[in-house]
């Protein structure tokens, strides 16, 4: 144990005062508010912390890299509803996981980032000291708030503000800064026992007024061809059943966001998951449950959305209507609250939608989903994106607890339309930025926080984000099986380097023929190598039986993605061609 220990250990026992210490009260105020696990990685001023925490009985999961161990922590609040914690050293492992700070408060996943840092008159003055970086002024423009503290009669106060900006409204993340000299400093221990705060309703109801429901429901009443879009909040609510209700009360079809996948069975009778283009275009009201109408959703207009409609919008932000087109009746309020009044206030009165627009989405929801079958039907050598996902598809609908993570390009899209979903909270994706690398960091915390087993689609160039911790998954026996597709490149490993006169392969091509189930049998998990549909339900099913980890290295067609997945409008025009 460290010398700093060994100080308090002895101060403790020798002085009458009976002194505790900055990292005791770090600890004492996490475990106040139930927080009973972090994720980090340790180091200068921060290993003491670490192994304290360890030592009085917290889970603290040690990851390869701070921005995994930041994303372990934003999925944790995403599945609990409490702000799960990363820590990490100062400057360059801050900044490492404020990238997973920026991403879980644009997700709206309750994350607290905490960080040691170099002293402040030094700082201050830019005198160069160890990792010298102002942190606390770094991390604000990406996080909810940002704080720092300096005295060790603060930290009860200090973690508990943390702990509600990070929960409370629209959740996100937030940063919270420990100078080295504040774990060292010591106070009398009973004084620092009554300096804890256990924080009290930090999510409190927020009723939506009645003349805004009413709104609402009038204006679904007048709609002849209404249509309900769930969005990630709707499933970061925990109101299942009320949202259920609601739904299948009124009868109105509804279109689920990635992440709300599975708040009703993606194979309910009301899903318009098949015919997305169809019901967006074709709506003329439009309620949107805890989602956001940017890029995702085309920002509300344009040919996506057809012509011209009205929209609801059930939100807790007050500032979200009319981000970009104007929204009708926004019902402002915690979802639960929200949909508790609306369901009221269609108890009577309210009658389901004509058999024209329903029958108009089945008949167009049948042709598309005739026309997957006989896509997923086909057999191709090499395997091909729906044909692997087939495998996968019918393997976990046998096991519909278990956790799915996804990235990629193509990975992404195809799993996302091919791979139903039975319960809520089970599908995580890359979300709101669309970005890469967490594939890794999201499938140890939903591991860690459900204790269920894990299984992560992942592209091969996603994957090579966050490899590594494959270590971390290896070292804590989690039962996470991740799924490569390999086809040996960024969208495609086939194309040219338009420069023959140069030798380097071209800038979207990996190794030809990676073994990406070597990796994980290095660190004594089970990998699997396998080039046909039947395999790769084999080895599927074994992995997950065994509760393991565990790799499939996926072949498939090195020509079978596209660039950049369904999101080519995104890319560029490329100019004229040079001469």
């Amino acid at each position: 144990m460290s010398a700093i220990l060994d100080k308090a250990a002895v101060t403790t026992e020798e002085d009458p005062s009976n002194l505790t210490d900055g990292f005791h009260l770090v600890i004492d105020a996490l475990k106040a508010n139930d927080i009973d696990t972090i994720f980090g990685l340790i180091g200068i001023p921060i290993t003491d912390l670490a192994r304290l925490a360890q030592a009085e009985g917290m889970r603290f999961i040690s990851f390869r890299h701070e921005q995994h161990a930041g994303n372990a922590a934003a999925i944790a609040g995403y599945m609990t509803q409490k702000p799960g914690i990363c820590l990490t050293v100062s400057a360059p492992g801050f900044l490492n996981g404020l990238t997973a700070l920026a991403n879980a408060t644009t997700n709206c996943f309750p994350m607290i980032l905490i960080s040691g840092s170099s002293e402040r008159e030094i700082v201050d003055l830019q005198q160069g000291d160890y990792e010298e970086m102002d942190q606390v002024n770094a991390a604000r423009p990406y996080a909810k708030a940002s704080y720092r503290i300096n005295k060790a009669e603060d930290i009860g106060i200090g973690v508990a503000r943390a702990i509600r900006a990070a929960v409370s409204g629209r959740p996100g993340g937030v940063y919270l800064d420990l100078p080295a000299k504040l774990l060292s400093q010591t106070m009398d221990a009973a004084q620092g026992k009554k300096s804890m705060v256990r924080v009290v309703d930090p999510v409190p109801r927020q009723i939506p007024a009645p003349d805004a429901v009413n709104r609402a429901i009038d204006l679904l009443k007048g709609a002849k061809r209404p249509l309900i879009l769930l969005g990630k909040g709707a499933a970061y609510a925990q109101s299942d059943a009320e949202i259920r209700a609601f739904v299948e009360k009124t009868g109105i079809p509804y279109l689920p966001m990635s992440m709300a996948k599975g708040l009703l069975p993606d194979t309910h009778a009301q899903s318009a998951s098949a015919c997305r283009s169809f019901v967006l275009a074709e709506s003329d009201v439009v309620m949107i449950v805890g989602a956001r109408l940017n890029w995702l959703l085309s920002h509300g207009k344009g040919k996506t959305w057809g012509g011209p409609k009205q929209f609801i919008q059930v939100d807790i932000s007050p500032t979200e209507p009319d981000s970009n087109v104007a929204i009708a009746a926004p019902v402002i309020g915690d979802i639960g609250s929200c949909m508790s009044a609306l369901l009221a206030g269609i108890a009577s009165g309210f009658s389901k939608p004509s058999t024209e627009w329903t029958g108009a989405i089945a008949e167009r929801k049948e042709k598309n989903m005739a026309k997957m079958a006989a896509t997923l039907a086909k057999n191709p050598s090499p395997m091909s994106y729906h044909s692997a996902l087939r495998a996968i598809r019918d393997v976990l609908k046998a096991h519909p607890d278990i956790n799915l993570v996804n990235e990629g390009a193509n990975a992404l899209d195809f799993t996302r339309s091919i791979v139903d979903q039975y319960q809520p909270r089970k599908r995580f994706d890359s979300g709101t930025w669309g970005i890469m690398g967490i594939g890794m960091g999201y499938s140890i915390g939903a591991a860690v926080v459900s204790g269920l087993p894990v299984v992560a689609i992942e592209g091969d160039s996603a994957f090579g984000f966050s490899g590594m911790e494959l270590e971390t998954v290896c070292r804590y026996q989690l039962p996470i099986t991740t799924v490569i597709f390999n086809n040996n490149g960024i969208y495609k490993g086939c194309d040219p380097n338009l420069n023959p006169n140069k030798p380097d392969v071209a800038v979207t091509a990996f190794v030809k023929g990676a073994r990406y189930d070597k990796m994980i049998e290095a660190f004594g998990g089970v990998g699997y190598h396998v080039t046909t549909p039947d395999e790769l339900a084999q080895a599927l099913t074994k992995a997950i039986a065994a509760g393991k980890p565990a790799l499939i290295n996926a072949v498939i067609d090195e020509a079978a993605g596209t660039e950049s997945g369904r999101l080519t409008n995104l890319n560029p025009k490329k100019g004229a061609a040079k001469n």
